[in-house]
């Protein structure tokens, strides 16, 4: 892997955040051989895919500040949560997803790694401790799914005036389109668009859509996966 790609996304890495990268790249091409994080296709540019994908989140802090909370939603074998846990030691970041066999991974770097500042939990966002609502400067989603859902996992968790950063293709117009009365409903504004590209072969362009939160909204929200579905807002 080159780190130096790295400096496209104002990022210089020292000696030891890269042998702790290198050690938690192995680590997760072992586990990947039992357990599928990511698929075996993938798992050959697991930097230049997944890792800078993650990374390209400090384009977001160079420009809005760095969070002291982050909350990452659906984070799947840990993107981009252990990645920016690496290069924030100084930022709390909660890894949520509901599939345990992710989330021991997680708890396996966190521990080998000893990084204090990652916290692992197994849960579906529905389920999550009340006192977690709106205490987040940030909530991130990386491969979630269409904005209208994601919003509304989102939002909620946020702090009033925090972010919800969303990983997106550049082909995203259907998704905001779709997602304008929730952005509503839910006192939130796009605020920015953030464009980088992967370093890949082919094309590979990708943005961050940033929503920022403006006021409280009714705490019914998130509502039941089933509930959200059958009547989106």
């Amino acid at each position: 892997m080159d780190f130096n790609l790295l400096k496209s996304l104002g990022l210089s890495l020292n000696d030891k955040t890269k042998t702790d990268f290198e050690f938690y790249m192995e680590l997760f091409k072992k586990y990947n051989a039992h357990t599928n994080l990511i698929s075996k296709n993938d798992e050959n540019l697991l930097f230049e895919k997944h890792i800078f994908d993650s990374l390209a989140f400090n384009l977001f802090s160079q420009k809005y500040g760095y969070p002291e909370t982050i909350m990452d939603i659906g984070t799947g074998g840990g993107f981009p949560s252990l990645p920016l846990a690496l290069i924030y030691p100084k930022t709390k970041i909660f890894a949520i997803d509901s599939t345990s066999k992710k989330i021991n991974f997680i708890k396996e770097v966190k521990e080998k790694l000893k990084l204090e500042n990652i916290e692992p939990m197994a849960m579906r966002i529905e389920e999550l401790p009340l006192n977690l609502k709106e205490s987040f400067d940030v909530v991130t989603t990386r491969a979630l799914g269409n904005l209208r859902l994601v919003l509304e996992y989102a939002v909620p968790y946020l702090k009033v005036g925090g972010y919800f950063v969303a990983y997106k293709s550049t082909d995203s117009e259907n998704e905001l389109n779709q997602a304008k009365n929730v952005v509503k409903i839910l006192k939130t504004e796009l605020v920015d668009s953030i464009g980088y590209k992967l370093p890949l072969d082919e094309n590979f362009d990708r943005k961050l859509l940033i929503f920022k939160k403006e006021s409280k909204i009714p705490p019914l929200y998130p509502r039941q996966y089933s509930v959200m579905k059958k009547t989106p807002l």
